[in-house]
């Protein structure tokens, strides 16, 4: 996949995760941010379990990618909760 597809999967999913977790969001760079890396999470959990990981801009990866969005955000909220 390009950069430009990576950032495009990550936006979507970071918006998606972050509605998900707290529906407030956590500002565009933030979601971007957060959602690219839910995206590597959520294909390396997913090849983990034994399915297919990101492969495009389809269905299969945003659902991928918002799991693994989700997870990321709630590291990421409750470490800052902690702090």
């Amino acid at each position: 996949m390009s950069y430009l597809a990576w950032i495009v999967l990550g936006l979507i999913a970071g918006f998606i995760g972050s509605k998900l977790v707290n529906k407030t969001g956590e500002g565009l760079i933030l979601d971007i941010v957060l959602g690219i890396v839910g995206a590597v999470v959520g294909g390396w959990l997913a090849g983990f379990f034994g399915l297919s990981g990101v492969s495009g801009l389809n269905l299969y990866s945003i659902g991928i990618a918002v799991a693994g969005a989700v997870a990321v955000l709630l590291v990421y909220h409750a470490i800052r909760r902690a702090v």
